[in-house]
């Protein structure tokens, strides 16, 4: 049997699937039923003769003692499985994807769950979940990059639960009665009556959201592995990065997390009186300290648009009829890229609001914002969406939902009436 005449075939039957797709597009429409049941048929006589010529290679290559080709070298139990990077494994989905092409033993582990899609049997019809390991990486580098999501408490998710239940302290005074949401301990002289009292308690709701990225490659790009993984690894971990801190800072709650900015446990300091417009000065900087919560503190981060900086380096302190500065760089200005308020590190974000409007600048405790996801970032690939064009479509859904773990700002034991909180900011001057 000739192997060159069944390849042939092989590529004829392709042949008339394109030819199907491309009269449809040409004419903007989808298939028809008659053009479906003819693209099933010719699909179904691809993939035999496929097979048939598959098993014609192993053969042949059995006669001639080489491997099958495709195949991966022959290693010994005490050997591992050939390593490969992300890129190369994107190429071998985008190649078994393709109608008759040909799967890769390295993604067998990977092809037992895949993609839900025309049919979970057929991968060209469904598509194959990308490589969980290789999904952990890039879930791992977004935390790296991210600023804020890298100081949060996060919690994961069950297997079987969408969301989590979180039960807390719901204590908005530190008067007596109110701690811990109601007890009261006291001095009783004797024989005196006892009073009862108990703690109130509170449940936060965490549902998932979906973060949702989308990438086509060419097939130019596909060939080339180390630039297809720099593309995609790059791309998005920063981009999930960038949203995920985008989301704690100024999320609204609707279809994505409560970012600090929309809680109700801010805390918003006053302008001076008098104070000019799109300024900053030593006393708003003083009494955004005084105004977070004491535990709070040692955790706290300022985090700031650069558009701040200018007005932090020309804060002074009166004294006389001069002045000294208040705000340098760790080490000077020759030294550490962020310098410290209060100790506090300064780092400007992107996520941050222009100069002069609310969440310019903030003084925050991520450490009291908590984060929930499902399994880090789910990835899929199909030939489908982009067939026509010669690309592969890449789909990364990350589930994820986050809130402050206060719902109200503290008041305080003793002072002069001012709330405290984990999370304060100056406003709009």
């Amino acid at each position: 049997m000739e192997i060159k005449k069944l390849m042939r075939e092989h590529d004829e039957l392709l042949a008339q699937r394109q030819a199907l797709y491309d009269k449809a597009v040409g004419e903007k429409r989808g298939l028809t039923d008659e053009e479906k049941a003819e693209d099933q048929k010719l699909e179904k006589q691809a993939n035999d003769l496929k097979a048939v010529i598959e098993t014609v290679k192993d053969i042949e290559a059995q006669r001639s003692g080489l491997p099958p080709e495709g195949m991966p070298p022959q290693r010994s139990e005490q050997n591992s499985e050939p390593e490969w990077n992300f890129g190369e494994f994107l190429q071998a989905v985008a190649r078994a994807s393709q109608p008759g092409g040909r799967i890769d033993r390295r993604l067998m582990p990977a092809t037992e769950e895949r993609a839900t899609g025309l049919s979970e049997g057929v991968p060209s019809e469904g598509g194959f979940l990308v490589k969980t390991d290789f999904i952990e990486g890039l879930l791992q580098r977004t935390y790296e990059l991210a600023v804020l999501g890298s100081r949060a408490w996060k919690i994961p998710v069950g297997a079987n639960a969408n969301g989590v239940t979180l039960n807390g302290i719901n204590e908005t005074s530190r008067a007596d009665g109110s701690r811990w949401g109601g007890v009261l301990a006291y001095w009783l002289a004797e024989a005196g009556t006892k009073t009862a009292s108990k703690p109130e308690f509170r449940q936060m709701e965490l549902k998932l959201k979906k973060l949702i990225g989308l990438c086509y490659s060419t097939d130019e790009l596909l060939q080339d592995a180390g630039a297809l993984e720099a593309v995609i690894t790059r791309a998005f971990t920063e981009e999930f990065a960038f949203k995920v801190d985008d989301a704690i800072y100024q999320g609204t709650g609707a279809g994505m997390p409560l970012g600090i900015l929309n809680s109700p446990a801010l805390v918003t300091v006053s302008k001076e009186a008098g104070q000019p417009a799109a300024t900053i000065l030593f006393e708003n900087i003083v009494k955004m300290w005084s105004r977070m919560w004491g535990r709070s503190r040692p955790n706290s981060v300022w985090l700031i648009n650069q558009d701040v900086e200018p007005q932090l380096f020309s804060m002074s302190l009166a004294v006389g009829v001069g002045g000294v500065p208040v705000y340098l760089p760790a080490g000077g200005l020759s030294s550490s890229p962020y310098g410290t308020l209060f100790g506090r590190p300064v780092i400007p974000i992107e996520h941050a609001a222009t100069l002069g409007t609310v969440g310019d600048i903030m003084l925050a405790d991520l450490s009291q914002y908590v984060m929930i996801d499902k399994g880090g970032i789910q990835a899929a690939s199909s030939i489908h969406v982009k067939f026509v064009y010669d690309e592969t479509a890449f789909r990364f859904v990350y589930r994820v939902d986050g809130q402050p773990l206060w719902n109200a700002a503290l008041t305080p034991y003793k002072g002069a009436g001012n709330t405290l909180s984990p999370f304060v900011v100056l406003e709009t001057r």
